[in-house]
């Protein structure tokens, strides 16, 4: 199901032995458009410390709550790696997190987490509680050399919204949003006002369309011209945004559905 990230902030974290804090943010891979983390604050209980939590810890979310349950402990999150929400994440603060809970490495595969889709799917080669089994752990150590200075094309889901949004032949408005599969926690659409060009209009963009993004500039260019976007079917965040929908939005631009094995 697709659900807008801002329906995620403050939704709370819940540990094996209670509740962590409440989530502030969620970092995306910005080339496979997939939330990596989500950035939690703790409160008072760890001196309003920010901490990562990866989708692979999270269980079955208790949507009515507002609560998503982790399989960590609130001591395990005490000790974990420290992180600074002002400073990019880098490879090496990746690889120190993931080894710290005994999580597999995400990237390298040709699915979104690893060679899967959904990030549960990593856990079973995990060789007991929070130890990677021995072929496992070579092939992370043989990997940590080269993987330690590449970019880990994290950014702020925060910061993106509010980008300015280029099409092919002039702006189209601006990021008020993205609708995330809560499965595979891949971003499906960025959540686009109009309001500066076409008055009382959203519409719905895919990462597939997007040419660039200028993390400096603050804008997202698309490979879509402005008629184009005119043209496509509006986008009502009110009303549940259903598969057939998605089809004719897909079918409106020529492209294929990323429910569809060609892409």
């Amino acid at each position: 199901m697709l659900r807008n990230l801002k329906e995620l902030h403050d939704y709370a974290i819940g540990a094996i032995d209670g509740d962590i804090g409440h989530v502030k943010d969620l970092y995306l891979d910005d080339q496979a458009w997939v939330v990596r983390y989500l950035i939690v604050e703790t409160g008072g209980w760890l001196l309003e410390r920010k901490v990562l939590i990866s989708p692979m810890a999270i269980g079955d979310p208790d949507w009515p709550n507002r609560r998503l349950p982790v399989s960590i402990t609130k001591e395990q999150v005490k000790n974990s790696p420290d992180f600074d929400s002002e400073q990019p994440v880098t490879r090496q603060h990746e690889m120190e997190y993931l080894s710290y809970y005994g999580y597999p490495y995400y990237w390298g595969g040709i699915g979104y987490w690893g060679a899967a889709m959904y990030p549960s799917m990593m856990l079973p080669y995990l060789g007991g509680a929070g130890v990677v089994p021995p072929i496992e752990q070579a092939i992370q150590n043989a990997e940590a050399s080269r993987a330690a200075h590449a970019d880990p094309h994290l950014r702020s889901c925060n910061a993106l919204t509010s980008y300015q949004i280029h099409a092919s032949d002039g702006d189209i408005g601006h990021v008020c949003g993205m609708l995330i599969d809560d499965e595979t926690w891949a971003v499906r659409y960025l959540i686009v006002d109009t309001s500066n060009w076409w008055l009382g209009h959203q519409l719905l963009i895919a990462p597939q369309w997007i040419a660039s993004v200028s993390w400096e500039e603050h804008t997202v260019s698309v490979k879509l011209t402005r008629q184009a976007v005119q043209d496509a079917p509006a986008y009502d965040p009110a009303a549940k945004l259903t598969r057939e929908d998605e089809a004719r939005l897909y079918d409106h631009y020529g492209r294929h559905g990323y429910w569809t094995a060609s892409q």
